[in-house]
Parts: C-alpha cells; sequence; structure tokens
C-alpha cells in the first residue's frame, strides 16, 4: 500500500462525527464482560455477540472503523461471510490488535512491557490479508511511588515505535495506544506530568524509527486524577489539562487522537470527550476508541438472549450517537434518556 492509501485510512477513521468500537478484548477480557451478565465464555457465543455488534444497521453513521482480535478476525457470520468482508461492505475500516498483552519488566516492580514484536512481521502480511486496514499496539504504564521509571518509559515508547513501523511497511496504519493507568492516588497534575513524559518519549522514538506520522493515530488516556485521589477533577478541569499536554507533546502531523474509556463509566467518556471538543480548533480531530464504554450497555440489554438482539443492537446505535454529538461539543446529559 501506498502512503497515500495509510493516510487515507488515518483520515477516514477520524472523519467528522465519528469515531472507533474496540471490539478487540481478549479472550480473558471477553470472559470477565460475559460473566458480569451471567455467561459462560464460548467460541460460539463470542461470535455471536460480535456478530450483532458488527450486523448493527447504520453504525456506519458514528463509527468509522472496528479494532477486532485475532480469534474475531478470523470469524464469520452465522451465514458464513468473513467479519472482516461484514464491516467493509458496512462502511465500516477493519483493525487488529496486534500486541500479546503485557508482561513484568525484569528489575522492574511492578512495571510493565508489552509483548509481541517476535513474528510480528509475518502476522502483519497475514492480517492485511485478511482483510485488516489499520492496526493497534497497547503499552501500559503505572502511576506510583517513583513510577513510571524512565527505562519503563523508554522500553514501551520505543516498542511501540517498532509495531508501528511494521505495521507501515506492510501497509497498515497504526494506532498507538500510550496509557497511563487511572489506577492509583496520584493528582490529576500528576498524570498530565506522566503523560507528557510518555507521550514525549514515544514520539521521539516515531521519530527514530521514521514512522510516518500523518498515517499514525494516538490513542492515548485523558488526563484524569487517579481514581483514589480525595481531590477528583470536574469534566472541565480534565478537558482543558488533557487539550494542554497533547498541545505540548503531540506532533500537528498526527490526523487525529482517539481517546481510551479506560476505567471511565459510559457517560463520564462521552461527557469528557464533549468538554475537550468545546476546545476547538486544535491541530488534530479528538475522536473516541471505546471498548466498554460503548459495549457496556449492549450487553446488558443483550443477556445472551437472541429475543434481546435488537434492542441491544439499538443501545449500541444510542451510545454511538451519543459519542458522535460528544466529537462536535454538542452533548447533552438530557440525552442519555432520549433513544434516537
Amino acid at each position: 500500500m501506498t502512503h497515500q492509501s495509510m493516510d487515507h485510512t488515518a483520515a477516514a477513521l477520524v472523519a467528522p462525527g465519528k469515531g472507533i468500537l474496540a471490539a478487540d478484548e481478549s479472550t480473558p477480557t471477553m470472559a470477565k464482560r460475559l460473566s458480569a451478565i451471567g455467561l459462560e465464555s464460548t467460541e460460539p457465543r463470542r461470535r455471536e455477540y460480535r456478530e450483532l455488534l458488527f450486523t448493527t444497521v447504520g453504525l456506519s453513521e458514528y463509527v468509522s472503523g472496528v479494532i477486532l482480535f485475532d480469534e474475531t478476525i478470523r470469524q464469520r457470520t452465522t451465514d458464513g461471510r468473513p467479519f472482516a468482508d461484514v464491516l467493509s461492505s458496512a462502511g465500516l475500516i477493519p483493525g487488529i490488535k496486534v500486541d500479546a498483552g503485557t508482561k513484568p519488566l525484569a528489575a522492574f516492580p511492578d512495571e510493565v512491557v508489552t509483548d509481541g514484536l517476535d513474528g510480528l512481521r509475518d502476522r502483519f502480511e497475514e492480517y492485511a490479508e485478511l482483510g485488516a486496514r489499520f492496526a493497534k499496539w497497547r503499552a501500559v504504564l503505572r502511576i506510583g511511588e517513583g513510577r513510571p521509571t524512565p527505562t519503563c518509559i523508554e522500553a514501551n515508547a520505543h516498542a511501540l515505535a517498532r509495531y508501528a513501523a511494521l505495521a507501515q511497511e506492510v501497509g497498515l496504519t497504526p494506532v498507538v495506544e500510550p496509557e497511563v493507568l487511572m489506577d492509583g492516588s496520584h493528582t490529576v497534575e500528576r498524570c498530565a506530568e506522566v503523560t507528557t513524559e510518555v507521550l514525549r518519549a514515544v514520539y521521539d522514538q516515531l521519530a527514530r524509527h521514521r514512522v510516518r506520522l500523518e498515517a499514525t493515530l494516538l490513542k492515548p488516556n485523558m488526563v484524569l486524577p487517579g481514581s483514589d485521589c480525595p481531590e477528583q477533577a470536574d469534566d472541565e478541569r480534565i478537558a482543558l489539562m488533557t487539550v494542554e499536554v497533547l498541545r505540548r507533546a503531540v506532533p500537528a502531523a498526527v490526523p487525529g487522537i482517539v481517546f481510551l474509556s479506560g476505567g471511565q463509566s459510559d457517560e463520564q467518556a462521552t461527557t469528557r470527550l464533549d468538554a475537550i471538543n468545546r476546545h476547538v480548533p486544535q491541530p488534530w480531530e479528538l475522536s473516541f476508541s471505546f471498548g466498554r464504554a460503548l459495549q457496556a450497555p449492549v450487553l446488558r440489554a443483550w443477556a445472551g438472549e437472541e429475543a434481546n438482539r435488537s434492542a441491544a443492537q439499538a443501545a449500541l446505535l444510542h451510545r454511538a450517537g451519543l459519542n458522535s454529538a460528544a466529537r462536535y461539543g454538542s452533548y447533552r446529559p438530557e440525552m442519555e434518556t432520549v433513544r434516537a
């Protein structure tokens, strides 16, 4: 693929009013989500649930692309169509999560580095053949006493850059996800400090690895106080600090920023995305790549019952529509109760 087609994919993923559905939960994570609604996680059940998501009529009005898991990109609908084809024909861009999860960083207690670079070039070629047009790799950084260390930041930034270069080599647009977790008692100011340091390290490594920024997206955390911090921040403060950090650390060549929801409730993720989008124009599109914050109401509505399928799809459309409104800074809390 050419530079132009990767650039085009990046721009299409952050088209006005649209964002990404992250449906790339690993098998253990999916087991947790299903057990929360009293269901056992089996391959047929995971397939059935994801088919429900991907065949929602009208989803492309609010969602530009869908991140798949390795199992999911190989699955088919009940009538035998590969999921990637179903998405493409509905106007949604198929993507793939390629990292292999986190492992302890040797000699650095409580710190992790993401696995999955071994054999990635070959896997990328296979994923491209299976229909993926973009990819995602997640790094995880924890705030704590003396953490994250410079070594942990550098190891994760380096892995993200190597992944991104390999993705572009095969023509896939890389989504770069350095997540600073909200676990802990740190203040919003500390989160801003760490997020700035992490993003600067990531863009330094992307430059060293000759990654074309126009053909990438950034998937960062919002700047939030730790979940155990006694002093929480309001949405406006979170929005201001998030935008300030991004302006200090993210080059203008990056076409879009797709926030992760990371531990926030459905409504929190939407109201904060809305607050951030009230500070436009910025050099980049400010969008979403939500997993749980889009899917939680869908799982509740579905509960594993075929009879609830249309209600579950309506819940997905409703939630996606609210996040689409937040992209324009036009979301209102009262929209929560008015079904589109």
